[in-house]
């Protein structure tokens, strides 16, 4: 059967005129043969879910540092978050959900152990570092897919919507707005949900106005800025939330911020996270003897570092810089 003919042919058919198309593509880096069952966009949320990066995001901080309950998010957990609200925009928008799903799984693959709180110390110690500029140089150079091309070698689409997903530059695609917007309705959501699961938060709590506009709980909230997103960028060849549901949720993202994402109990420990960061980044600059891939020079230090889990950073701290104790004898002797 001629299953990528028909997939193309699908995608001419279906999606909307302002929809990426496979055909379309700008295409990858280095020249690849194309796979005869599965488009470009396909392949490249493949290579994302069965990379190393990725399923390191299970035991990565999200916004509580290695929480003890099973239920609070880690960036594992919230990138597939993402991928389903962005997922369902996409469709009901008649654009295309492959590339959205892969700009999805893939925009947080540079994050740091310790969430945002590592991000910032690395910055203060290399000079610059954003996470979005770290998960495009996981995919264009840290990880392995052939021993043909460094990288994962993704389209040009999936790598332009990995690096814009934040900062000052929109994606060019439709479906990497997509991915922008939803990024935001995932994170404002699901961090009241922990919030409150931590204690720190109630949901009477959030401003009255707030409420009346976008719901009183986690559901009501996602349904109201999904139905304002399609209701307002149906038909249009952009992506946007209007003004009454956009004001509310920048105002619940700025309340969040004042409550809970700066001062709060949840965010004590990450006093200590410069600690870590930096102590680890002198000792990988004193001794680069000890690691093949490190070797001592800044950028191979930030790469190394910022591919930590939480709980592989914390070893890795106890390591260096905590005293072993030393074995019990089976019988003490005074």
């Amino acid at each position: 059967m001629r299953f990528l003919e028909a997939a193309l042919e699908w995608e001419e058919q279906n999606l909307s005129p302002f929809a990426t198309k496979t055909s379309a593509s700008l295409g990858r880096l280095y020249q690849e043969d194309p796979c005869p069952f599965s488009t470009c966009f396909q392949q490249d949320r493949e290579r994302i879910v069965h990379s190393k990066a990725f399923r390191r995001l299970k035991s990565k901080t999200q916004v509580f540092i290695a929480p003890k309950g099973d239920h609070y998010r880690t960036r594992l957990t919230h990138v597939l978050e993402v991928a389903q609200i962005s997922r369902t925009v996409a469709r009901a928008l008649g654009l295309n959900e492959d590339l959205t799903e892969a700009i999805a799984l893939g925009h947080d693959l540079g994050h740091t152990p310790f969430g945002h709180a590592g991000e910032a110390a690395l910055n203060r110690l290399v000079g610059h570092f954003r996470h979005n500029e770290q998960s495009l140089r996981v995919v264009d150079i840290l990880e392995e897919f052939s021993p043909d091309f460094p990288g994962l070698n993704l389209s040009a689409e999936v790598r332009d919507g990995i690096l814009n997903h934040t900062g000052p530059q929109k994606p060019m695609t439709l479906e990497g707005q997509v991915v922008r917007l939803c990024d935001r309705i995932a994170y404002l959501n699901h961090d009241v949900e922990d919030a409150v699961r931590g204690g720190i938060l109630q949901e009477h709590q959030l401003p009255l106005e707030i409420r009346e506009i976008l719901g009183h709980n986690r559901q009501e909230r996602i349904r109201t800025m999904i139905e304002d997103v399609l209701e307002n960028s149906g038909g249009q060849n952009f992506i946007a939330m209007g003004p009454e549901v956009g004001q509310a949720t920048n105002a619940l993202r700025q309340f969040l911020f004042e409550n809970f994402y700066l001062g709060s109990v949840a965010k004590q420990e990450e006093n200590k996270v410069f600690g870590v960061i930096s102590l680890l980044y002198e000792y990988y600059h004193e001794n680069p003897q000890e690691f093949r891939r490190v070797a001592g020079h800044d950028v191979q230090i930030m790469d190394y570092i910022a591919g930590m889990t939480d709980r592989f950073a914390i070893q890795e701290f106890q390591k260096r810089f905590l005293p072993a104790g030393w074995g019990w004898r089976d019988e003490e002797r005074w």
